[in-house]
């Protein structure tokens, strides 16, 4: 199998190369209004937000900003197939604009923008993410009446455009349940609350240029990926920051557009391939090391398993298991100026055995199982 990704540095309030309806999944974490390390990006894009926020006026600098936002909002709701996704990761802004303290709710923003797009919001995701230590507080400390809460959460939007998504002929089917996600993974991502993800450094880039794109980690990414598309989907981040979307869609398997405003990234996003392999390894490996844990762990207290995987061998809890299948990123190739072409092997026999991976020239799938597509 192999995939496709394209990286352009440019605005992405007109996604101008993706036409409409052709993408299956959006993936981004914008700047987060009324965040003083982005109040930079949007004076440029809108110099009377500037004004706004020099005249203490919080309120209108906060629309201003997301009014820029709108129109990506706008886009991603245009090059979305009917029944795609989009997993927005936001977070509210505490901040004090004059003698006056208060929180700019970010995610109601946007949902209300999103569904006046006619965008569906499903229920979202609180990724709790545990930043501040808790001796800390703001406000009037242990008196009553003047103190405010630690904001240790942050969103996922999951929004959807129409109706559920068909997969109507067999092949697509197949390569859906290929996609599968084991028993045990499904229930710990479609949790409402993330405890389990921190906000740890990702090996993407200086301190300096994480710092400014705000970054989210990997996993985040990679989770979302594999809950809301299939294998050979189009995913697309429209505020691409490190790369961190087109790192996971890399990953897992999916093709990738990466649009980023900011050419300062460029440096970082230029080496996003590489150890793609040494990080599929990884990724790959612990998700069927964990699935073995689970596996001995629950045969221990509850018996064996009633099915089997037809490609491992190994037990799983559901039928809808049975076909899953994990496809290991083995080389990347540069295919242009903005592109790079990731080939997978599927090692049914030694994908925990990473000293068996080969470096060599990837295999083309089964029809229907996902593969090469010509990005726009």
């Amino acid at each position: 199998m192999k995939t496709e990704h394209r990286i352009i540095f440019s605005d992405s309030k007109e996604m101008d190369l993706l036409p409409d309806a052709s993408a299956d999944l959006v993936v981004t974490s914008p700047p987060y209004p009324m965040i003083e390390m982005w109040d930079e990006m949007f004076v440029r894009q809108d110099p009377a937000v500037g004004k706004d926020l020099a005249g203490r006026d919080g309120a209108s600098a906060f629309e201003r900003m997301h009014a820029l936002l709108d129109q990506t909002w706008a886009e991603v709701y245009r090059i979305l197939k009917p029944g795609g996704f989009a997993c927005i990761n936001i977070g509210d802004a505490t901040r004090t604009m004059g003698d006056r303290f208060g929180l700019y709710p970010n995610h109601s923003r946007i949902l209300s923008c999103a569904m006046a797009l006619g965008f569906t919001p499903l229920p979202c995701i609180l990724w709790r993410k545990q930043t501040n230590a808790p001796n800390k507080f703001m406000g009037s400390g242990m008196l009553p009446a003047g103190a405010y809460v630690t904001l240790e959460h942050e969103y996922v939007l999951i929004l959807r455009k129409g109706g559920k998504r068909r997969f109507k002929d067999e092949a697509d089917k197949a390569n859906r349940r290929a996609s599968a996600l084991f028993w045990e993974e499904r229930n710990l991502w479609f949790s409402d609350v993330w405890f389990d993800l921190k906000g740890t450094r990702q090996g993407l880039g200086d301190r300096e240029t994480r710092a400014r794109s705000g970054a989210y980690p990997f996993d985040l990414a990679y989770r979302l990926i594999n809950m809301y598309s299939v294998k050979g989907d189009l995913v697309v981040d429209p505020f691409l920051g490190t790369g961190t979307t087109v790192l996971a869609a890399m990953t897992a398997g999916r093709h990738s557009v990466g649009i980023e405003i900011d050419p300062g990234l460029e440096r970082t996003v230029s080496g996003l391939a590489a150890g793609l392999a040494a990080r599929g390894r990884q990724v790959i490996g612990q998700r069927l090391r964990d699935h073995g844990a689970f596996v001995a762990a629950r045969a221990a207290s509850r018996g064996p398993l009633k099915h089997t995987n037809v490609h491992y061998g190994f037990p799983v809890v559901t039928a809808q298991e049975r076909e899953l299948l994990l496809d290991l990123p083995v080389s990347a190739e540069t295919a242009g100026e903005d592109r790079i072409r990731v080939g997978y092997i599927r090692d049914t026999d030694g994908f925990l055995d990473t000293d068996r991976i080969p470096a060599a020239e990837p295999v083309m799938p089964p029809e229907g199982s996902g593969g090469q597509m010509t990005l726009f």
